[in-house]
Parts: C-alpha cells; sequence; structure tokens
C-alpha cells in the first residue's frame, strides 16, 4: 500500500454520525387527509420490533433492528433494545461494526438506565449508566480501563433510541414541535432533540402513507417518514447519500454475505475532496495557501503559530507553513496553564497505563531533548505499528493489534508523548493525496516542543509535518469530531499556491 492510500481514517462517530445529517424532499406528494392524532402508552405500542435496511451512496452496507418489550420484575417500565450492523469493505479491507443498546425507559419514554456496547475491528467498548435525581452516572469500560463520569441534568431526559418514539407517544400530527433533552452514547454528552412535523405525504419510494418529521440534534438533521403506526418507513440524510428503510428481518441480515463481496471504495470516493491542482510530491510541500468553501454551511477554522485562515463570503483563506517558526507566525498559548491539559490522561489516551509508561520511558531513554524524544516515539510506531485501515477506542487497542489507522497512528503518538511530558493533542482534518489527487480525511498530532505547537504526523513519520496538512478541528473524543460531520462530501479546496 503507498503512503497516502492509507490517509482516509475511518471513524465510528463521523459514520454512524451522518445516519443522523442532511436530508431531501424529491419524489414525494401530499397525501390527502392525515389520520386523526392517536394516544398511545407504551402498554398499547402499534409494534413490538421493526428491521431496516442501510444503504450508503447506493450500496447496502448494513441494518438495524429495534424491539420495545416490557421490564422484567420492574412494573410500569420497559426495555428498549437496539442493533445495527454494517460490514463493507475500504482499501481491500473488510470492516464490521456491531453496536447494540438497551434502555430501560419508564412509561413515558424518560431514560432510566442504559448499557450499550460498541465492536469495532475487533475492538470493544461498553457504556453503562443509570439516571438519579440530579445527574446522569456511566462507567465507560474499553480495554484495560473504566471510567466513571456524572454529568448534571435536571428535568426529562430520554435516550436516543427513543427519538422517533416521541412524536408517536404524544401524537403524530401535522404542525406539532417538539423539543427535549436526550443523552447521546456516541458523544457521551446530554444535548437537545428538535422536531417538526411538516407534512402528510406518499412516495413511490414506500408503502402507504406516512408523516415527514425532521429532526436536529447536535447541528445535524435527519428527514423521517413515519407511518400511522410510528414505524420509519423511510429515512434519508446527506442529500439522499444515506437512506435507511423498512425490511423484513430476512433481508435486512442477507446483506451481510453480499457485503464480503464488495470491492467499491465507496467511503473513499465519497469523502474524497478533488483539487483543481495536482501535488506530485505533496510531503515536500512547506508553504500552502488555499481557498475553502463549503456551500451553504458556515464554517470557521482554527488559527495558530502554523495555519492563519481569513473568512470572506462563505469562503476560507488559509495559509499553512510547515517549517519550526515560520516568519510572522504567532506564538499562541504561551502561558503553562493552556497546554498543561494536554498531559492528563483520557479514556482514548491512556497517558498513565503502566503499559504505555514503561514504553515511553523505553523508547526515550537515551534522548537529550523533546526534538529527539518526538523522533524517537514516531520512530517506534513505523516500525511496530502497521499501517491498516483498522480503528480502535484507546491507544491500547493499537499496542495490543499492533495496526491501526491514522487515529490510531495519532492516539498512540499523543499517549507516548505525553508520558514523558510532552504536551500533545489530535488534530483532525484533510491531508493532500497524490494517489487519489485531491484531499482526504486524516487524523496527526501536534506536540509543544521548544515552547510551540509543532505538527506531527506519526502516520506518515512526519516532523515536522507537511504544509498540505489543513487543520478543522482540535481534540480526540468523538464530540469533537462533530464540526466536521457536515462537511464530509461538501466542502471545496482550491489551491492558490503551494511551494
Amino acid at each position: 500500500m503507498k503512503l497516502r492510500k492509507a490517509t482516509y481514517g475511518f471513524s465510528l462517530l463521523l459514520f454512524t454520525a451522518l445516519l443522523l445529517a442532511g436530508c431531501t424532499a424529491r419524489y414525494f406528494q401530499n397525501a390527502g387527509q392525515p389520520p386523526a392524532p392517536a394516544e398511545r402508552t407504551l402498554q398499547n405500542w402499534p409494534y413490538k420490533e421493526y428491521w431496516t435496511g442501510i444503504v450508503f451512496n447506493g450500496a447496502k452496507i448494513g441494518f438495524t433492528h429495534l424491539s420495545l418489550q416490557p421490564a422484567n420484575n420492574t412494573s410500569g417500565q420497559f426495555d428498549v433494545r437496539s442493533e445495527a450492523y454494517f460490514r463493507f469493505r475500504l482499501l481491500m479491507y473488510a470492516k464490521s461494526i456491531k453496536l447494540t443498546a438497551s434502555d430501560r425507559i419508564a412509561a413515558d419514554l424518560t431514560l432510566q438506565n442504559f448499557e450499550y456496547e460498541t465492536h469495532l475491528d475487533g475492538n470493544r467498548q461498553q457504556l453503562v449508566g443509570k439516571r438519579h435525581a440530579d445527574r446522569l452516572e456511566y462507567i465507560l469500560i474499553s480495554r484495560d480501563s473504566r471510567q466513571i463520569k456524572s454529568l448534571p441534568v435536571k428535568g426529562p431526559l430520554y435516550p436516543t433510541g427513543c427519538i422517533l418514539m416521541v412524536p408517536v407517544l404524544h401524537g403524530l400530527e401535522v404542525g406539532r414541535h417538539y423539543r427535549y433533552r436526550v443523552f447521546d452514547g456516541e458523544t457521551r454528552t446530554i444535548t437537545t432533540v428538535e422536531q417538526e412535523i411538516l407534512s402528510f405525504e406518499q412516495s413511490d419510494l414506500f408503502d402507504g402513507r406516512a408523516f415527514k418529521i425532521k429532526t436536529r440534534m447536535q447541528g445535524r438533521e435527519v428527514t423521517t417518514w413515519l407511518d400511522p403506526d410510528g414505524r420509519p418507513v423511510l429515512e434519508m440524510s446527506m442529500g439522499g447519500v444515506i437512506i435507511s428503510a423498512l425490511e423484513s428481518k430476512l433481508t435486512a441480515r442477507r446483506y451481510l454475505a453480499r457485503a464480503a463481496l464488495n470491492k467499491d471504495e465507496m467511503l473513499i470516493a465519497f469523502s474524497l475532496i478533488r483539487s483543481d491542482k495536482m501535488l506530485p510530491h505533496p510531503e515536500k510541500v512547506e508553504d500552502l495557501t488555499v481557498k475553502i468553501t463549503a456551500g451553504e454551511i458556515d464554517i470557521q477554522l482554527i488559527n495558530d503559530s502554523r495555519q492563519q485562515c481569513s473568512t470572506s463570503s462563505r469562503s476560507i483563506t488559509c495559509r499553512i507553513r510547515s517549517k519550526k517558526n515560520p516568519p510572522g507566525s504567532i506564538n499562541m498559548e504561551t502561558s503553562p496553564g493552556s497546554y498543561q491539559k494536554y498531559l492528563l490522561p483520557l479514556n482514548s489516551i491512556p497517558t498513565g497505563h503502566p503499559r504505555v509508561q514503561a514504553l515511553g520511558r523505553e523508547i526515550t531513554a537515551d534522548k537529550q531533548n523533546t526534538e529527539e524524544q518526538v523522533q524517537a516515539i514516531m520512530q517506534w510506531i513505523k516500525e511496530n505499528i502497521r499501517q491498516q485501515p483498522v480503528d480502535g477506542f484507546t491507544a491500547i487497542d493499537v499496542l495490543e493489534g499492533k495496526k491501526a489507522e491514522c487515529q490510531g497512528h495519532a492516539l498512540l503518538y499523543a499517549a507516548l508523548a505525553r508520558s514523558v511530558g510532552i504536551p500533545s493533542r489530535v488534530v483532525n482534518g484533510i491531508i493532500y493525496s497524490a494517489d487519489f489527487k485531491g484531499f482526504l480525511y486524516h487524523s496527526w498530532a501536534e506536540s509543544r516542543v521548544n515552547a510551540q505547537w509543532m505538527a506531527v504526523d506519526p502516520t506518515f513519520h512526519q516532523y515536522p509535518a507537511d504544509a498540505t496538512h489543513i487543520k478543522l478541528v482540535e481534540g480526540e473524543n468523538p464530540s469533537d469530531l462533530l464540526p466536521l460531520i457536515n462537511l464530509i462530501g461538501k466542502i471545496d479546496v482550491q489551491i492558490i499556491s503551494a511551494d
């Protein structure tokens, strides 16, 4: 595999969050007078389960299943269980994702306790929690790690698995609006959901008639058509790029065998940002100026000592310089308090883990300064971690599997660097690929070296990283990646100059 063919670091968050973004309104007609809103309770709920198939960019990639049943030994409460399976190919590797969720809810759909589990390329993560009167407590469990967290909360709180059930419980009627708070297990945040029932429609894309509902959450939108019984007959996002629709259990599961044979690089094709100019040797670019546009989407990019951006009329012009201490640069975050947090351990960057601590000391034992330590860590990763499109949740997953895509390389690098006292953080953005003749999404790191932040790319062993690394967001937590969601498939980059 050539360098820069591995730049597409597939993120579980980005993929699953895409299912909650965008909408389209084609091929639909008014269906006449809708039925009167029906009073619903969980005891007389019109369905016990349903299955949907998921299509991404024209290819079947997975299915979901949701079931509702009374909770055992708990009067008046119910269990909502959901699962999602995705299987596809990326860079000729088969990728497999399994998500399961079990939410214990009260009769009004409010969250009581939950257990979520994600399997990703052989790695596993669990989230187990409970609602208390004034807080939500949960335990995040991954390889060799258990972290207890608490979030303050007041008033009703719902699980994301019940988002489509809320308007059904309170009545499907055109013109109604709903606003409420949910716990999002993927980003581990409490956020607001807004829903509006827009119309009552029919279409060749589904049988019968259905209510069209727009849901907004975390800056994303999804449009769903619910039949009068509340089942999602169709869901669209990203302008129709992602579609889910009701289907039978047998049909939903059939895709597994077909997906194993699917050799389309659909995710790369969709996310690739083609460039008007070719850069045959992007790794040599030290000074890059680009113009970035994203249609009607307002975007803001980070200004720092390496990357200076200015906004004008829905476009952003950025100059990125890779050399140390570029002329006219701004030395930002100079106070120790501004970067000490980048030494702290996180679930994904377990700096204090004994294995990380011992390895960090071993790698840098004979190094005289921070630059030598950074280069030694990158060299160890180059020699010991294979480049493959394999996702993990933590740096320990990468150490255990000895293979990772760009995010895994960045997490492991940051963990090792922090363990020896080098403030480091994971950043995400785009990078030019000569093989694909455009920009692809990528993750790398930044380290505090000689009183300034330096871009470090452990995937491609670059210190400093070349100037085609355009930073869009900082952070390694799932919630940090949310600003990227609406950009994928919608951003354009024009190269103004490259030296």
